[in-house]
């Protein structure tokens, strides 16, 4: 008869394994309990000689709604009145599809005035200097 390793999940720094399993296996994790952030999944698998062997896989969670914000970034310096934009939106029933709306609003980029600006700007000169 095969002797057969076993193996220990662990979930960030838990002292009490996730689940004990023999190998070989297939394991759904279940990112729903967890909370949204940097977790460590630790596993420990040992052999029937006794002999452990360790791996460490870092994974981020983010099952939480999507955060975005307009007007105000990281480490900015600002004063007097700001304006902010704040959307959250989740990814909600992953069996069901439903459009219900638009992407998330923001403003217009700077270049995208750039632009508009640029084109007219030459329309006029054209018009000016070749139908005038």
């Amino acid at each position: 008869m095969e002797q057969k390793s076993k193996v220990y999940l662990f979930m960030d720094e838990d002292t009490q394994p996730l689940a004990v399993l023999e190998t070989p296996i297939t394991f759904e994790l279940d990112t729903h309990r967890l909370t949204d952030g940097a977790h460590v999944l630790k596993i420990v698998s040992q052999d029937y000689t006794g002999k452990e062997g360790i791996r460490t896989i870092p994974f981020t969670v983010k099952n939480g709604p999507s955060i975005e914000v307009e007007g105000i970034k990281e480490q900015a310096v600002v004063d007097g009145v700001v304006d902010i934009m704040i959307n959250a939106y989740g990814k909600g029933d992953p069996k069901t599809f439903l459009v219900t709306g638009s992407e998330t609003p923001q403003s217009i980029p700077y270049w995208v005035w750039i632009t508009i600006i640029v084109v007219i700007a030459w329309g006029i000169y054209y018009m000016v200097r070749y139908l005038g």
